[in-house]
């Protein structure tokens, strides 16, 4: 059983939190209810307190309440903190920081995972603020339940209603459900692109931005895993694991990663590594000159076929060793020729010509691969592929996942 606080601010949709409220308690999770100012407007804390059999919080100026400090308790005990419905107002506060009110506040203070449930008018779901909230949250790692669409209490016709109860239920139970399934593992993830520089200008790399990668480590994190993040040069901003190492180019990684092996349970390869680099880096800045320029280049390490023979060559299992792979054709029939040339157990590979997939973007359409299965997984975030890549890799693992295979990794660090 879980313990969820359910934010519940103003709009017409927070009538339905009485049916969120209920269905959590049917999958037999614990609800303590969070109402601002706004949504008593709508329905009345004691409806949601006979519901839920705990007093409602409605404002952090209780009397009393500062004996615990009630936001910095409740954020300390929860599992989760679910918001439905979230209105364009809450995201934009949870997004920039801002606490002047008790649920505000609870999300700065608690390390939960959150679940928001937008509801809104269409043109406010549409509006560029609340675009750019909700990326930056799901950057954070806030995870949503889209709003659906029909007809809406403004009149409208479009999307922006608060999603079907049973809906943010599931998602609810599927976040609380994968908790701590990772305690005790060592989990190497890689993310974002590799630089090989040309001059001390001009660099060959990609789109990267490093989402997917930080994704997975964030997931495993909160899952339990102590989680060593190998990042090459990103603009976002990388998840709080026990141990983050910055890199450049491709040999960087190489070498980082293979530091690392002996111990790890799951690598998780999400980095776009190179392929290429310049023969040679010039000293100076190429100067322009004829209308061609000739670049002799070299074969960078492939990183994840050198994990699969180190696998191989030791005649075991372990590390679970998931690879990416990002194409534009034939996409499933390559990924299935690369897991077996490269001794790996998993291949996550997406069609990044698809809208939605690939670089730059908070979602993907991707295809997981093993020895004798897929898994097409439709358009979603990448914080959703995520929890189902760590979801197989908790199966690889087996049964005994919930417990370490070796000493507690918080006293003892990785081979040199």
């Amino acid at each position: 059983m879980a313990r969820i606080a359910l934010g519940i601010t103003g709009g017409i949709g927070a009538y339905k939190a009485v049916d969120v409220a209920r269905g959590l308690q049917k999958r037999g999770h614990d609800v303590v209810a969070v109402m601002t100012r706004n949504a008593r407007r709508f329905i009345g804390p004691v409806t949601l307190e006979a519901i839920t059999r705990h007093p409602v919080v409605t404002s952090q100026w209780t009397c009393g309440a500062n004996a615990d400090i009630e936001h910095i308790s409740l954020a300390s005990a929860i599992d989760l903190l679910l918001v439905a419905p979230a209105t364009a107002n809450m995201l934009g506060k949870f997004a920039n920081g801002l606490a002047d009110d008790f649920l505000s506040a609870l999300y700065l203070a608690t390390t939960a995972p959150v679940l928001v449930a937008p509801a809104m008018n269409t043109r406010m779901l549409e509006h560029p603020a609340v675009r750019q909230n909700l990326k930056v949250l799901g950057e954070r790692g806030v995870q949503v339940v889209d709003p659906g669409s029909g007809y809406l209490a403004c009149g409208w016709i479009g999307k922006g209603r608060l999603a079907e109860p049973e809906d943010i239920v599931d998602a609810a139970d599927r976040i609380v459900g994968a908790s701590r399934t990772l305690e005790g593992r060592r989990v190497l993830v890689t993310a974002g692109p590799t630089f090989e520089d040309l001059d001390p200008v001009r660099f060959l790399g990609n789109r990267s931005s490093g989402r997917m990668g930080f994704a997975v480590a964030r997931e495993a994190a909160r899952r339990g895993a102590h989680v060593t993040l190998i990042a090459g040069p990103t603009s976002v901003e990388p998840p709080a694991v026990a141990e983050l190492i910055r890199v450049r180019h491709a040999v960087d990684m190489r070498d980082a990663v293979m530091a690392r092996l002996d111990g790890a349970d799951a690598v998780v390869m999400a980095a776009a590594v190179a392929d290429y680099a310049p023969a040679t880096a010039e000293a100076q800045k190429i100067s322009k000159s004829e209308d061609v320029l000739t670049l002799t280049l070299r074969r960078t390490p492939d990183i994840l076929a050198a994990i699969g023979a180190w696998r191989v060559s030791r005649g075991g299992a372990r590390p679970v060793l998931v690879g990416f792979a990002a194409e534009t054709s034939d996409a499933v029939t390559r990924a299935r020729r690369k897991l077996v040339s490269k001794h790996v157990d998993v291949i996550v590979v997406n069609d990044v010509l698809q809208p939605g997939a690939g670089f730059e973007v908070d979602t993907n359409i991707v295809t997981l691969v093993g020895p004798d299965w897929e898994e097409a997984l439709p358009l979603q975030s990448k914080t959703s592929i995520a929890g189902v890549i760590l979801d197989r890799i908790h199966t690889r693992l087996g049964a005994e996942s919930s417990r370490p295979h070796r000493e507690d990794p918080s006293t003892s660090g990785p081979p040199a």
